[in-house]
């Protein structure tokens, strides 16, 4: 899948890759796919739970040896 901007979280845990998410899109603009790279498992679970919240599209997710690519479409409310 095809990102407008990448963020690499890999190293760090629950919260921060979700936090860092949520400041990378702010300075996105509406409609432009974020590609977040982490290592943390539980991205899986937390990454569409939070777009359910914040009404982002989430995209989907790849796996690469312990290593996720997840894919983030900003919505135009944030």
């Amino acid at each position: 899948m095809e990102a407008d901007d990448t963020l690499d979280c890999v190293g760090l845990y629950c919260p921060m890759p979700i936090a860092q998410t949520a400041k990378k899109l702010n300075e996105m603009g509406e409609g432009q796919v974020l590609e977040v790279l982490a290592d943390d498992e539980g991205i899986k679970e937390d990454m569409p739970a939070w777009c359910n919240i914040t009404g982002n599209e989430f995209l989907g997710i790849e796996e690469d040896g312990g290593e996720y690519r997840v894919y983030v479409r900003k919505s135009k409310q944030n």
